[in-house]
């Protein structure tokens, strides 16, 4: 009996996972390695210039710009917390997991993951108050109120995960140890679930659910007044610069969240698909991260010049 008991509990918390391979064909991984190698120094050095040319450039300390600063930490936590490990499985040809490990990386990606949710929308009622009420914007927008915006998206983050990973690594696992991502996230460990232990954890998505609609709803009207007001703006300077600032946020909300992430996680079972898991965990995990230097700073003249400044610095002194 007592064979039997340590038999099922082995079986029901395994002590590693299997990860998705992207090939079998030693090539292909290769290839793979090299492509997400590009990616992560690419968002390495992308959200490492924004970080730098803002906290470097007394300029931008404003509140814009300082949740732009948290933007770009952010999105390199997320990018850090899957591509290495899968540029190293790639490399030795591996797809193992420990159990603490898949735990630890399920925790950082939700950490991660809901603070830039929270902080986007933190970010949407910023232009709200800088457009639509500028007179009241010095005082509404103070750095104080900043900071406890700030602290209040990364705590939503870290108490968002604990609650999520202490829950889906507390259910028992039937369906063997194999996880068809290339990374620990919880759609598919709840896959290996037993079928009546993981409604509990579905319950605490649907609650997240609600809970990122809200705040999605919040996005959209704000963003209905704020356009409402540039349209009555009468220069078209002043239209410009307004949009400037508005649109790529508004661009990265859609792409992150209305494209992939809510696709990923909220599609039903029969649309599952080994391809199309990893070309959403792609986009919103890795591509996301590495494109957003270039949103935010494609349409912002201030955030160019303060990047240009750095990395001219950067070679003057190389050189």
């Amino acid at each position: 009996l007592g064979h039997f008991t340590s038999k099922m509990s082995n079986s029901s918390f395994p002590t590693e996972f299997l990860l998705l391979q992207f090939s079998d064909t030693r090539e292909l991984q290769f290839l793979h390695f090299g492509l997400f190698l590009g990616i992560y120094l690419a968002a390495l050095l992308g959200n490492g210039l924004i970080i730098t040319a803002i906290a470097g450039d007394r300029h931008l300390h404003t509140p814009m710009y300082f949740f732009f600063l948290n933007l770009s930490l952010i999105d390199l936590g997320t990018i850090t917390t899957t591509v290495p490990n899968a540029m190293a499985n790639s490399l030795w040809d591996i797809r193992t997991i420990s159990y603490a490990g898949c735990a630890t990386q399920l925790f950082m990606f939700a950490i991660f993951l809901t603070a830039e949710f929270s902080l986007l929308t933190i970010m949407a009622y910023d232009r709200y108050i800088a457009i639509c009420k500028p007179l009241h914007y010095g005082t509404t927008m103070d750095s104080r109120t900043c900071v406890n915006m700030a602290a209040a998206a990364w705590g939503s983050g870290v108490l968002n995960a604990v609650l999520h990973t202490a829950n889906t690594f507390s259910l028992p696992l039937c369906q063997g140890n194999a996880l068809d991502q290339f990374f620990c996230e919880i759609p598919q460990i709840l896959k290996l679930s037993c079928t009546d232990a993981y409604l509990q954890e579905i319950g605490l998505l649907v609650v997240s659910a609600v809970l990122s609609f809200g705040c999605f709803v919040f996005l959209v009207l704000s963003y209905v007044q704020i356009f409402r007001s540039v349209l009555r703006i009468p220069s078209e300077q002043g239209r410009h610069k307004a949009f400037s600032t508005c649109l790529p946020h508004l661009a990265v909300v859609f792409s992150l969240y209305i494209s992939t992430g809510t696709f990923a996680y909220l599609r039903p079972p029969s649309m599952s698909s080994s391809s199309l898991n990893i070309l959403l965990a792609v986009l919103y995990s890795v591509l996301t991260p590495a494109v957003n230097p270039l949103i935010y700073s494609m349409r912002n003249q201030m955030l160019k010049d303060a990047v240009w400044k750095v990395m001219s610095g950067c070679f003057s002194e190389a050189i």
